[in-house]
């Protein structure tokens, strides 16, 4: 008798844990959650980390709104009335490889890197919000036609993008100032940010 008893204890014990459970939120629903918003977390982080370098003197001196590159960390338009040009290298007796070679040049103070040149007049992000410059990186109209995967390549690859982190002297002999993120960091932000949808945090 006694053991009977026991039995339907248990029995009763078992349907109301199960009851409580099918009733309660699922903790693979809560994981789920928190992986989620941990994405998202980590996606605006990566993507003000990359606004943080695009956003930068390095890289904005070169994203003129105006058809004028600008020089240092006051942004003044570019000595010698340089501008725009052919091909955004500037005119045939101004053109920018006149004095910009394939590296910096300790002596004269002048940078260079590879294919020195303007971005294209549709990456002017002089004056721009960091929404308003994400969404014409996005767009294929304004980003020379490039997808995700290319635009990975050309931030995290191209040897003129990636000279932000190695500028050299100027011509005082004075360090030129770096972005605030590191070379790595701004690498991975990039990653991260395309990984998670190139959300951009404003939308």
């Amino acid at each position: 008798m006694k053991l009977k008893t026991w039995f339907i204890f248990l029995a009763i014990s078992s349907i109301g844990v199960l009851l409580a459970l099918a009733n309660s939120p699922k903790i693979f629903e809560y994981r789920l959650l928190e992986n989620q918003q941990s994405e998202i977390y980590k996606s605006d982080d990566a993507y003000n980390k990359m606004m943080d370098v695009l956003t930068h003197q390095r890289c904005m001196n070169c994203h003129p709104n105006d058809n004028i590159p600008k020089q240092g960390n006051d942004r003044h338009p570019h000595y010698f009335g340089m501008a725009r040009g052919e091909d955004n290298k500037g005119f045939q007796a101004t053109n920018c490889n006149t004095c910009h070679n394939s590296e910096n040049n300790k002596y004269s103070g002048v940078p260079g890197a590879p294919h020195w040149s303007l971005a294209p007049a549709s990456m002017g992000w002089e004056g721009l919000s960091r929404a308003q410059i994400a969404e014409r990186l996005l767009d294929k109209s304004t980003n020379g036609n490039r997808s995700h995967v290319e635009l990975i390549k050309h931030m995290t690859e191209d040897d003129l993008v990636l000279w932000a982190w190695q500028p050299g002297v100027d011509a005082e002999g004075v360090q030129r100032t770096i972005p605030p993120v590191s070379k790595e960091d701004f690498k991975k932000a990039v990653e991260i940010w395309f990984a998670n949808g190139a959300v951009i945090p404003t939308k």
